[in-house]
């Protein structure tokens, strides 16, 4: 039994896929060109501390709320000493005679017996904690500055210098 030529043709058009529109491949390029070029584009922000830049194996977290930089890192380049306690999960940061306990993904912490309030939890990437500049600037007294035309981070021990202070508070 063979089947008719018109209704292999009206068959084959119902089963065969249909070639995009004009606008659906214009829409496609367009959208993979922007994502390209903010791919290209995206870096993550560099970290100086008294102008030299600082290279850790976990690079600095930027987000809409501020930037968020490897607590060991800066620490150790600032002269401070940490510990981590794996029990308790608390890490301890001292330098001179202050010190400040702090925990992984809580805001509760204490600088030198005070309590007080993070506005960001630190948290951790790749086994690293990452706390916001403004728990830096409280801890180290530094001055602390991220400006995100440039993507730059700036930790200032010097009060003398152009670095303003971190616009949230610890």
């Amino acid at each position: 039994m063979s089947i008719p030529i018109s209704c292999t043709k009206r068959l084959m058009e119902k089963i065969s896929p249909r070639l995009p529109s004009r606008k659906t491949i214009a829409a496609t390029v367009a959208i993979s060109a922007f994502a390209a070029a903010l791919t290209s584009l995206s870096h993550p922000a560099a970290l100086r501390v008294d102008g030299q830049r600082m290279i850790s194996d976990v690079p600095p977290v930027t987000t809409a709320r501020g930037a968020y930089v490897p607590l060991r890192a800066v620490a150790e380049t600032l002269g401070a000493n940490t510990n981590y306690d794996p029990k308790t999960g608390v890490i301890e940061l001292i330098r001179a005679n202050d010190t400040m306990r702090i925990h992984v993904g809580d805001r509760a912490a204490t600088f030198n017996g005070n309590k007080l309030t993070l506005k960001s939890a630190p948290f951790s990437v790749r086994g690293r904690a990452m706390v916001p500049l403004a728990v830096i600037a409280k801890a180290f007294k530094t001055h602390v500055h991220y400006d995100t035309a440039h993507a730059q981070i700036d930790v200032m021990t010097s009060s003398s210098d152009e670095a303003g202070q971190a616009g949230d508070t610890p």
